[in-house]
């Protein structure tokens, strides 16, 4: 994972968004901006479709789509009290 404060375009991100039901969505992307904004338009995801407005809380850059996506699969088989202290510990870095 590369330490940033953004990412960009292009990149292989995972991330964590917020939904207004306040539960956590975790998906990849290669455009981060693009994903986000995708989500609130109500056409990212089936889960977040209703769970509107989103808001991005968490995420990690990678150099490979296989390796963001072996860690988005690592994040999903976490407790709802460990992604939180991901987020918290994210939040508090930024």
């Amino acid at each position: 994972m590369k330490e940033k404060e953004k990412a960009e375009p292009g990149e292989n991100v995972v991330y964590i968004l917020l939904c207004r039901d306040h539960t956590f969505y975790c998906g990849w992307t290669n455009d981060l901006d693009k994903r986000v904004s995708t989500h609130n338009a109500g056409k990212g995801a089936k889960y977040t479709k209703g769970r509107r407005p989103v808001k991005l809380v968490y995420w990690e850059v990678f150099s490979s789509k296989q390796e963001a996506m072996r860690r988005e699969a690592a994040i999903k088989r976490l407790s709802r009290s460990e992604k939180e202290v991901l987020v918290y510990q994210f939040a508090k870095h930024q």
